[in-house]
């Protein structure tokens, strides 16, 4: 597994303890953050404006990828897969958990092709699905 220090050598990002930090918490996580999940998890250091220009940035180089909600925020996931910069491969459904919250990316399940109209150009694709994931249908069950 990537380390933090890896991860930013490699897209050639400066390494600051901001990018570190939050970089980390991506890598120790197994679902996707929200902003203020970000904010919570990496101590009152980084403000706001730090946390968004990370984010940027890590979605710029092909590190994170952004995941769109039914409410119109936006999640961050760690890419998995061949990013990097301007062209992102995570074209896998994004599945949320409706009894827990969390949202997991399923990389093994891709988006199907859509065909489109005659002149339309898609650029990107995103598939969300609910339900009960696995760990809580466990707990669910005696």
């Amino acid at each position: 597994m990537d380390t933090s220090l890896e991860i930013l050598k490699r897209n050639r990002l400066s390494i600051t303890e901001g990018r570190k930090k939050i970089l980390e918490l991506f890598l120790e996580t197994d679902g996707a953050l929200a902003h203020a999940d970000i904010e919570k998890n990496t101590d009152a250091a980084f403000d706001r404006v730090t946390v968004y220009r990370t984010l940027q940035t890590f979605v710029e180089k092909g590190i994170v990828h952004q995941i769109p909600t039914t409410d119109n925020a936006v999640l961050y996931a760690l890419c998995k897969h061949d990013c990097a910069q301007g062209h992102h491969h995570d074209n896998h459904v994004h599945f949320i958990c409706s009894h827990c919250q969390k949202t997991i990316c399923l990389d093994d399940v891709t988006v199907p092709i859509v065909k489109l109209p005659t002149g339309f150009t898609p650029t990107q694709s995103a598939m969300i699905v609910s339900g009960i994931c696995n760990d809580c249908k466990k707990k669910a069950t005696p």
